[in-house]
């Protein structure tokens, strides 16, 4: 833990020093019990962005071959990431992630699932919302908005927990993760929107 706050440190200051970051709605994440933070992905710096504001640990998947890079594989690791094999069904990274929930902690992901290159938010990739269902976590949809550029502004907007009990009632099935998973992606767009220059 305490290697962890040291890496939270230096973000925090290699944000607010390199990039001036603005930090939004950080009040609103849960104090205890399962987290899930829904963010857009638009640069590989989006993980430390998203965990460095606040005070709970947040732990990411990260594709496994950032894992083969001595130091960068250090790094990651003491800020809480770990190994996703992509574009395979990860077992491994299914039961770690659903563990990490279950000891009740907080888990950030991308469900984009790959960087926009554009900036403008892609279709969501049902991930998250089954994690969500299977775990009984609490998502909180976030919004990165830049780009990202030295000594310019970057925000990083908080939005509130999200109502899912709609999507409870029944027994999860692909309908329902779709419906889900389009929600969240509603609301990491509405929260871009809200809160753009």
């Amino acid at each position: 833990m305490k290697t962890y706050i040291f890496f939270r440190t230096f973000f925090r200051c290699f944000f607010s020093l390199f990039y001036r970051w603005q930090v939004i709605g950080n009040e609103h994440i849960p104090k205890e019990g399962p987290v899930i933070l829904c963010a857009n992905h638009i640069s590989n710096l989006d993980p430390p962005l998203l965990g460095a504001p606040l005070e709970r640990q947040v732990h990411f998947m990260a594709k496994e071959e950032l894992f083969r890079i001595p130091v960068l594989s250090y790094i990651i690791t003491k800020f809480g990431a770990f190994p996703v094999r992509r574009g395979a069904g990860d077992r491994a990274a299914i039961r770690t992630t659903l563990r990490v929930l279950e000891d009740g902690r907080v888990l950030g992901i991308f469900p984009e699932g790959s960087r926009s290159k554009t900036g403008k938010l892609k279709k969501g990739q049902p991930g998250a919302a089954m994690f969500a269902l299977k775990s009984g976590a609490q998502v909180v949809p976030v919004a990165i908005i830049g780009p990202y550029r030295l000594f310019r502004s970057i925000k990083i907007v908080y939005g509130k927990p999200l109502d899912l009990s709609r999507f409870k009632k029944e027994k999860p099935n692909s309908d329902t993760l779709r419906e889900l998973t389009d929600f969240i992606m509603q609301e990491i767009q509405r929260l871009m929107d809200q809160h753009k220059s």
